[in-house]
C-alpha cells in the first residue's frame, strides 16, 4: 500500500512559526506533525507501506531531505512531488499521478488524529469522518441506511450532516481516483476558483463506488499557536507511557514535570519545566518555569517564566515572557 500526502500549503494562520518551516514540520511531542500522521496510519496497516508521497512547494533541499527520511523510518521508498500553484486539493493530489494506483491512502498533512486506520481489503474506500457541533465550516458527507456514503457537501449553509471529513481517504483502487481527477482538469470543473477532491469522490460514488466512514475518536488541529499547543498537550497524554527525556539531555537542579519531551544533547539548568512542555534537541533553559509549551530546536532561555507558548527554532528569550507565540531566530529581551 501506497500514502501520498498532500502538504503544499503555507499554514499562514501558524505564522510566524511557518514562515522558515512548512506547517507539518512543525513539531508535536518532539516529533513533525506529518511524521505521526504516516506513523499512526502505517502503525494500522495490515499492509506493508511500500512508497510515500509527498506533494510540496517550494520547501527546499533540507526539508525534502527530512521528508525522505520519514518514508524511510517506516520502511517505504520516499518520494518528492511539486504542487507549483495552490489550485485546490484534487489538483495536489493528482501531482502524484504516478503512485495512484492500486490501494492508496490520501492524507492531508493538516492535523492530527486518534482514529481506527484498519483498511478492509472487502470494501471500495474509506473516508474517515468526525461528528462535530457546527459543520458549516467544513465538508460534510451524507450515509443512506446501509451505512454507506452516498453524497458530499462543501460547508452547508443548511443542515445535511454533521460527519466532516477531516482529510484521510482510502482507496482500494486509486487509478479510478486518478480517472476523476483528471477529468476534473480537463474539463476544467472549478468551484471556489479550485479543483475540489469532494467533487471527485462524489463522480466515484455516482459510478457505483462505495465508501464506509471510518471513525475517528479525537480530531487535533494545528490550525493556529493555541490550538498547537493544545495538540503537543494531547499528544504528550498519549505518549506518557514511553521515556520521552532523551538520555543524551543533561538536566542539573532541575524538576521535570511529566509528561515531558526533552530533545537530544538538550540542557535544563535550575529550571521547572512542566507538564506538557516539549524541549527541542540542542536548547538551553536556565532559571526558568515553562509549562504547557513548545520549545524547539536550538533555542535559547533564560529567566523567564513561560506558559502556553510556542518558541521557534533558534529563538532566544531573555527575560519574563508569558504567552507567546515567537518564530525563527527571534531574540526578546
Amino acid at each position: 500500500m501506497k500514502i501520498v500526502v498532500p502538504m503544499a500549503g503555507r499554514g499562514s494562520r501558524l505564522r510566524p512559526h511557518t514562515l522558515t518551516v512548512p506547517k507539518p514540520l512543525v513539531p508535536v511531542g518532539g516529533k513533525p506533525i506529518v511524521h505521526r500522521l504516516v506513523e499512526d496510519i502505517a502503525k494500522t496497516s495490515t499492509d506493508k507501506i511500500t512508497e510515500i508521497g509527498f506533494i510540496i512547494g517550494d520547501f527546499g533541499a533540507e526539508v525534502e531531505q527530512e521528508l525522505l527520511e520519514v518514508a524511510s523510518s517506516l520502511g517505504a521508498k520516499g518520494k518528492i512531488f511539486y504542487q507549483k500553484e495552490a489550485l485546490g486539493t484534487a489538483h495536489a493530489v493528482l501531482m502524484a499521478e504516478e503512485m495512484l494506483d492500486g490501494p492508496v491512502v490520501v492524507a492531508f498533512a493538516d492535523t492530527l488524529f486518534r482514529a481506527d486506520f484498519t483498511m478492509s481489503p472487502e470494501v471500495d474506500g474509506v473516508l474517515w469522518v468526525k461528528q462535530i457541533d457546527d459543520p458549516s465550516a467544513f465538508g460534510v458527507v451524507k450515509l443512506n441506511d446501509e451505512g454507506t456514503i452516498v453524497d458530499f457537501v462543501e460547508k452547508p449553509k443548511e443542515f445535511v450532516s454533521d460527519l466532516a471529513m477531516i482529510g484521510i481517504y482510502y482507496f482500494r483502487e486509486a487509478e479510478k481516483l486518478r480517472t476523476e481527477l483528471k477529468y476534473l482538469i480537463d474539463n476544467n470543473v472549478i468551484k471556489g476558483g479550485e479543483y475540489q477532491l469532494p467533487d471527485a469522490l462524489k463522480r466515484l460514488t455516482e459510478k457505483g463506488t462505495k465508501f464506509k466512514p471510518g471513525e475517528v475518536n479525537e480530531w487535533l488541529d494545528c490550525g493556529n499557536k493555541l490550538v498547537t499547543v493544545h495538540t503537543n498537550q494531547r499528544v504528550l497524554e498519549f505518549d506518557k507511557d514511553k521515556d520521552l527525556v532523551s538520555p543524551k539531555a543533561k538536566i542539573t537542579n532541575s524538576v521535570i514535570i511529566p509528561p515531558c519531551f526533552i530533545g537530544d544533547e538538550a540542557e535544563i539548568t535550575n529550571s521547572v519545566i512542566g507538564p506538557h512542555v516539549s524541549v527541542g534537541a540542542t536548547t538551553t533553559v536556565t532559571n526558568s518555569v515553562i509549562e504547557n509549551s513548545i520549545i524547539q530546536k536550538n533555542a535559547t532561555i533564560m529567566n523567564a517564566n513561560i506558559k502556553d507558548s510556542m518558541i521557534g527554532n533558534h529563538a532566544q528569550v531573555l527575560s519574563e515572557a508569558k504567552d507567546i507565540s515567537i518564530g525563527d531566530y527571534t531574540t526578546i529581551e
